[in-house]
């Protein structure tokens, strides 16, 4: 087990849900309809990889590679962050700017599960 990856992702779990909370009461009336939906794909994208984070921290010690699972770690944060992050604040600001650091974020999130994939195969 690896305690860092299991809290870093409790901890975004919460954020996702106060984030997930405030978009479908506080917005719900002030957005509109596909701006909520851009914010609802946002929550469920945090909530994804923040149950990813922690599954990483629960698998981390059975697997052999610890650089792999480290940057599967790493990514899938910034992958939250890039995502998630530009999306909330799209669906909010209305900054259409924005939706050009999705993708990034996408990659990463993509990447950080090959990357443990990787690891599980090179462990079995």
């Amino acid at each position: 087990m690896n305690r860092h990856w299991i809290v870093a992702g409790t901890l975004s779990m919460a954020l996702a849900v106060i984030l997930g909370a405030f978009g479908a009461h506080a917005l719900k009336s002030s957005l509109a309809d596909n701006m909520l939906a851009v914010y609802h794909t946002a929550s469920q994208y945090h909530v994804y990889h923040s149950l990813g984070l922690i599954l990483l921290g629960l698998i981390t010690k059975s697997l052999n590679s610890r650089r792999l699972t480290e940057w599967s770690g790493y990514l899938m944060l910034i992958g939250i962050l890039l995502f998630s992050g530009s999306l909330y604040l799209l669906a909010v600001s209305g900054e259409r700017w924005l939706g050009a650091i999705t993708p990034v974020g996408g990659t990463a999130l993509i990447v950080s599960w090959a990357l443990l994939a990787l690891a599980v195969w090179r462990s079995a």
